[in-house]
């Protein structure tokens, strides 16, 4: 049996945090300092390196669940629970843009790489539309639809509906394939169509709709599957 007292105290995770500055952690004591205490039979720093050990590689932590969490021994629910709040809690503060200033998103590509960080390893389909002024900046973005993963339903009446309070001049649709391939299927087509000919006709154009992975994007209106008058 270990335990922290038996770790020289020069060599804990949070003294070393106070000595050395965080940068200076390694993954091990960052975990350590995250869980907080170990058990009677293990240490936090034991308890930590099991964890890693668990998933493999560090990159591999963001797959983290409450549930596989739950099954290393030491770990109960609410540290279950701290961990992946922690996770996604850095996930946000490094991918997520400044939303407090307009931007102008005048491509595919710009709005792929300004909302990627909405659909990052996500494992079922996630339905977004963003609405734009007349130039072309970003207003809003709204989240319409999360759905199974290969299945999207959405009803055009809740995309135009938030088009109209924020006085939006057009519309983009984005949503993501979690398989990774970016071709739109038939489905993707059909409601491309379909919100394409109700954007004309409502004077607020759908002047795009983007299929999204986290590593390429398939644009209806760069492949010529939407025209613009």
């Amino acid at each position: 049996m270990s335990t922290v007292k038996d770790i020289l105290k020069s060599e804990r995770p949070r003294e070393r945090l106070l000595q050395n500055g965080v940068e200076k952690l390694n993954n091990e004591d960052l975990l350590s300092i995250l869980i907080k205490t170990g058990t009677y039979q293990k240490n936090v720093k034991d308890l930590s390196l099991e964890l890693l050990n668990k998933y493999g590689s560090f990159p591999n932590l963001k797959y983290m669940t409450i549930e596989s969490l739950k099954q290393i021994k030491g770990i109960g629910e609410v540290k279950a629970m701290e961990l992946v709040a922690a996770l996604e809690f850095g996930k946000r503060i490094f991918l997520e843009k400044d939303t407090h200033t307009k931007k102008r998103l005048g491509s595919a590509k710009d709005i792929w790489n300004n909302t990627k960080y909405l659909f990052y390893d996500k494992k079922q389909e996630y339905f977004y539309a963003l609405y734009f002024n007349n130039k072309q900046e970003l207003i809003n973005s709204k989240i319409l639809f999360i759905g199974t993963i290969n299945k999207s339903i959405v009803h055009p009446r809740e995309i135009f509906k938030e088009a109209y309070l924020l006085s939006a001049s057009s519309i983009v649709c984005i949503h993501n394939h979690p398989s990774g391939d970016t071709t739109p299927s038939l489905e993707d087509i059909n409601f491309t169509k379909s919100i394409y000919e109700i954007g004309k006709l409502q004077g607020i154009p759908v002047i795009d709709h983007i299929i999204v992975s986290n590593n390429s994007y398939y644009s209806f209106y760069e492949n010529k599957e939407i025209f613009l008058s």
